[in-house]
């Protein structure tokens, strides 16, 4: 589904990025872990279309995505749920979900431009209900959810965009150990329905409860590809901080 192949970014004479190479196949989750400093927001920002590789490419089921616009990389089928989740915490679970890309209303097979409040709010309950999300509602402010409760939201909300990979950046941190739960079972959810994971974490337990694979980064190069069933913590650990 996705392919990352001999990425590189340079920041004038600062190599960020040297080579890196791995694949995520449908409905796999693969978890990219490495130290801070290591390139994994650096190459997610590339993938994501923020930013442009210095060299290499990006495919996307069978298509060079690599130097197009974050906008068509969304379109296309890559979405990013970022650590801050980026919601607006004023606002209601359905305005979250929709927001930006309400539905409307037509009339006699023309788009009046008028949002269709009702078909959104039941088309949130529907996703909200169809993801096992434990939202008690689609009409409470999401500021007054609990973070696992703003992680569904989040994840509702990319799934609006029908995406074939979804990139999750620390889903779990902060969060309390039942929440940390119930996030896991979304990912698995997602894995489920066919749709891929890249999943940056620092927690290594959750990586090994949801990761099919795990791929380390350090100083800006893949330095193990391994299946999660064929490798211990202490190995990846061993990676990660290269005591070898």
């Amino acid at each position: 589904m996705l392919r990352i192949a001999n990425i590189e970014k340079r920041f004038g004479p600062i190599e960020v990025l040297r080579g890196v190479d791995f694949d995520v196949d449908a409905g796999e989750a693969v978890a990219l872990v490495g130290d801070n400093g290591a390139g994994k927001s650096t190459l997610m920002k590339i993938i994501t279309g923020v930013y442009r590789a210095s060299g290499g490419e990006v495919v996307l089921d069978g298509r060079t995505i690599t130097g197009i616009a974050p906008g068509e990389i969304r379109t296309l089928g890559i979405e990013m749920i970022y650590q801050n989740l980026e919601l607006a915490r004023e606002q209601d679970v359905t305005t979250n979900i929709f927001l930006g890309r309400e539905p409307t209303r037509r009339i006699a097979g023309f788009d009046t431009g008028i949002i269709d409040h009702a078909k959104a709010r039941r088309e949130a309950e529907r996703m909200v209900r169809q993801l096992g999300a434990r939202v008690p509602s689609v009409d409470i402010r999401v500021g007054n959810l609990s973070g696992g409760q703003q992680q569904s939201v989040a994840i509702a909300r990319a799934l609006t965009f029908s995406p074939k990979v979804v990139i999750m950046d620390e889903p779990t941190a902060a969060l309390a150990v039942r929440e940390i739960e119930h996030v896991l079972q979304l990912i698995k959810e997602l894995k489920g329905r066919g749709i891929s994971v890249i999943l940056i974490s620092h927690r290594l337990t959750d990586v090994f409860e949801v990761a099919d694979r795990i791929v380390a980064l350090r100083q800006g190069k893949v330095i193990a590809d391994e299946k999660t069933g064929e490798t211990t913590m202490q190995r990846v650990v061993s990676h990660i901080v290269g005591a070898h």
